[in-house]
């Protein structure tokens, strides 16, 4: 909507004339001169205002332009008056979280906070920053590549004698560089199979020659270097759940991770044992007994903590924990003859956000008609939080001898009594000198004796 005079003046077109609509063109591909595609519609360019000629401006906002201020619209999609409606924005506004890659946060986030600030100057919007908080997520590397290095006579060479290892442009690609340390030698790394490598110690080695190191690395997932992970692929192998699990099961959200489709068996295997607890093995014909019953102490204990920590971990993004700690949970479960309700509804409800499929179908086969987006988040007593007893080593001149189980809100001497006493403790007190008993608070009991 700007048009420029015949020496180069800018000036906007009239607000009655806005929106200004682009004409319709044929050919819209690239000029090959620094005109942008737009100068083709010469009769458009032209504009008479006021006995005047201009020539319109022929740069459009880039895309950038549209996706800087969407989370605006989306407060207010359908107001066709105004950008957004004001309560509604200052209801609404700052955006709590951010997540976005490196590459991605760093031009879109750069050119949102400008356009925002624009806007908060103009008065359009009431915040100065658009976000509250950001997290750049790592990036998922292929799988882990092994290389290594032989001299132009075929001779192996280990990484221990190489520096400077690391990745060259090549007409086919990069390829893998590295430089010997005693006479400079430009050597370059052949691909090797994963099934002719082993780890020792903290390095791998080939097989046929354990004195040769390799090059253990992961690279950026690229269709040149052949080892983009297809996640449609994944899905048909394993399921959504499943590869949902995995990704955020690899390690902290802001980390690199390089990806291995053969760990995913992993989180396979979990969904499938929380299955076989919750509903039962179909291919055996068992059916899961869930009773209404009360969850034994302990189970409930950790059921509280449970319910805590994935809470916790959810709201500081930290999933690979989360999980970590249904794993947990549903371990204690295997096994039961019985699994109370509450239980069995409680790890429902917590793993929903990571296998929301799974989830849902179990929650309905625990005989609930509605979505358990419905049901609410589960929540932990405070005074469940800690066990009510604890299992602590008892040693003998620094030897463990027993296990004792104690409340947990024991005193030191009811504790030292209890450890005395142990079948497996008396043996070696008896007919000695007791010098000294030591007890580590919620550790470990020690008597020196003589």
């Amino acid at each position: 909507p700007i048009v420029l005079d015949r020496i180069g003046n800018h000036y906007p077109i009239p607000e009655t004339e806005l929106p200004l609509r682009l004409p319709q063109m044929a050919d819209f591909k690239p000029t090959g001169t620094p005109e942008p595609p737009l100068s083709k519609a010469r009769d458009w360019l032209i504009v008479e205002q006021d006995g005047n000629t201009f020539t319109r401006e022929t740069n459009v906002m880039p895309q950038w332009a549209g996706s800087c201020w969407y989370y605006l619209r989306y407060i207010d999609p359908n107001n066709a008056d105004r950008l957004v409606d004001p309560d509604k924005e200052r209801y609404w506004m700052p955006v709590d979280l951010y997540v976005g890659g490196v590459e991605h946060a760093v031009l879109h986030l750069l050119y949102a906070r400008f356009w925002h600030k624009v806007l908060f100057d103009l008065g359009h919007v009431s915040t100065p920053e658009p976000f509250k908080r950001l997290v750049n997520q790592g990036l998922i590397l292929g799988e882990t590549e092994y290389h290594f290095f032989e001299t132009p006579d075929g001779n192996a060479v280990s990484t221990t004698e190489l520096r400077d290892i690391g990745e060259e442009a090549a007409d086919d690609g990069a390829r893998l560089v590295a430089y010997r340390r005693d006479n400079g030698q430009k050597l370059f790394g052949k691909r090797v199979d994963e099934l002719l490598v082993e780890k020792k110690g903290d390095g791998y080695y080939l097989k046929a020659n354990a004195n040769i190191r390799v090059d253990a690395r992961s690279f950026k997932m690229s269709k040149s270097r052949g080892n983009v992970v297809n996640p449609d692929t994944i899905v048909a192998d394993y399921g959504a759940d499943a590869f949902r699990l995995y990704e955020m099961y690899m390690g902290p959200l802001e980390a690199q991770k390089p990806w291995s489709t053969r760990d995913i068996v992993g989180m396979s295997r979990f969904l499938n044992a929380v299955w076989r607890n919750l509903v039962g093995d179909e291919e055996s014909g068992k059916s899961a007994q869930i009773v209404d019953a009360p969850v034994p102490d302990a189970l409930d204990r950790q059921l509280h903590r449970a319910i805590k920590k994935v809470g916790q971990d959810i709201q500081n993004l930290r999933f690979n924990t989360a999980i970590a700690e249904l794993i947990k949970l549903n371990n204690e479960i295997t096994g039961m003859a019985q699994v109370p309700r509450a239980l069995a509804e409680a790890l429902t409800l917590l793993l929903a956000p990571f296998a929301p499929h799974i989830a849902e179908e179990i929650w309905q086969r625990l005989g609930h008609p509605e979505s358990l987006a419905r049901a609410p988040w589960p929540e932990f007593d405070p005074a469940r939080l800690s066990d009510s007893t604890m299992e602590l080593p008892v040693q003998v001149n620094g030897k463990l001898r027993d296990k004792i189980i104690v409340a947990a809100d024991a005193t030191e001497e009811t504790i030292l009594g209890e450890a005395a006493s142990a079948a497996g403790v008396k043996p070696w007190l008896e007919g000695k000198q007791i010098r000294k008993r030591l007890y580590v608070p919620k550790k470990l009991v020690n008597f020196v004796a003589s």
